[in-house]
């Protein structure tokens, strides 16, 4: 009777455990504009930290839908605010319209190079970002810096005068500013209809990030880029970000999980970073794209134009905008 009693009770905390399990398997949801599979770093950030979620074998699965299949791009960030998105590979100046201060993470000049931004990470510049994140509902699993180019259909864009007349598209409100006060109009999109939009002549140029400009093709629409090189005007904030209300209804295995796995992606895309850049140079150069950089008097020359348009701009429209700038400009 005993023996019975003993392979019933066994059968009970089986079945209690697997109940358990049961219920703690959570499925979560990334969403991204950036194609998938065929290695742009983002993507495979997000697909890091899928990875080490599920090797983790803590109850928590990451279905991950690349190339704006979930989500548009400018949707995600209030999908991530609301809960119904859980994770993305998200450039925060998509949502400076949101929160204006979020302007700051893609000001012409702010970062200049990769080494900079490396040190931008635990600065009070980014400890300030950071927190407004955390504020709006959303929390960042892993840090990520993109250096861009600028790239047009009619010819290189070195100094102000060369862009006087042209259409450009523009990722963000500071850079669009100063497109705009140097003498260009502006065609708002994001970086994944760019392709179109120049074919079509609705645009005839842009400004993205290296990473963006070849898994888009945009080599296939232009004629020449302007490369990051030395004086990169060009730098953008693209973190891994998740949904606190996603990240609030996890044990705390399942968010050390998470957390630990946005390190390595992290880790992995400083890595990266520099390569994205030699990478673009390569592939526009092999389809016959001019490829040139900036010198450090054409750099100043765009670096006068924003500080009149979009830094006193940004100063002026956002609270605290100049201490974010001072804060930026401050690291070493």
């Amino acid at each position: 009777m005993r023996k019975v009693s003993t392979i019933l009770s066994t059968a009970t905390a089986a079945a209690i455990l697997l109940s358990a399990q049961a219920q703690a398997q959570v499925t979560m949801k990334a969403s991204h504009q950036f194609p998938g599979g065929k290695g742009d770093p983002r993507d495979e950030m997000v697909q890091i930290i899928a990875r080490e979620a599920k090797a983790a074998n803590v109850g928590l699965e990451i279905q991950v839908y690349p190339g704006a299949s979930l989500f548009k791009p400018n949707d995600q960030w209030n999908a991530m605010v609301n809960g119904q998105l859980d994770i993305s590979s998200f450039p925060l100046d998509y949502a400076s319209g949101k929160v204006r201060a979020f302007g700051a993470t893609l000001m012409p000049g702010l970062v200049r190079s990769h080494e900079r931004a490396a040190r931008m990470s635990n600065s009070p510049f980014m400890k300030d970002i950071k927190g407004r994140i955390e504020k709006a509902g959303v929390i960042v699993l892993a840090d990520a810096w993109l250096a861009g180019a600028v790239a047009s259909k009619k010819g290189c864009i070195r100094k102000p005068d060369d862009i006087k007349g042209m259409k450009i598209r523009s990722a963000g409100p500071t850079f669009a500013a100063m497109w705009q006060a140097a003498g260009a109009s502006i065609v708002s999109i994001p970086s994944n209809e760019v392709y179109n939009a120049l074919q079509t002549g609705v645009a005839e140029a842009t400004d993205t990030s290296t990473g963006s400009f070849v898994s888009f093709r945009i080599y296939e629409q232009v004629k020449c880029i302007t490369a990051p090189g030395e004086n990169a005007l060009w730098f953008m904030y693209e973190p891994v970000l998740m949904s606190k209300k996603s990240f609030d209804k996890l044990n705390k295995q399942q968010q050390e999980t998470l957390l630990k796995a946005g390190k390595k992606a992290e880790e992995y895309f400083a890595k990266e970073s520099k390569a994205l850049d030699d990478k673009m140079v390569k592939t526009f150069q092999d389809n016959k794209v001019e490829v040139v950089t900036l010198t450090p008097a054409e750099y100043q020359s765009w670096l006068d134009v924003a500080q009149k348009s979009s830094y006193a701009g940004f100063a002026k429209e956002v609270p605290d905008g100049k201490k974010l700038i001072d804060e930026a400009l401050a690291v070493k």
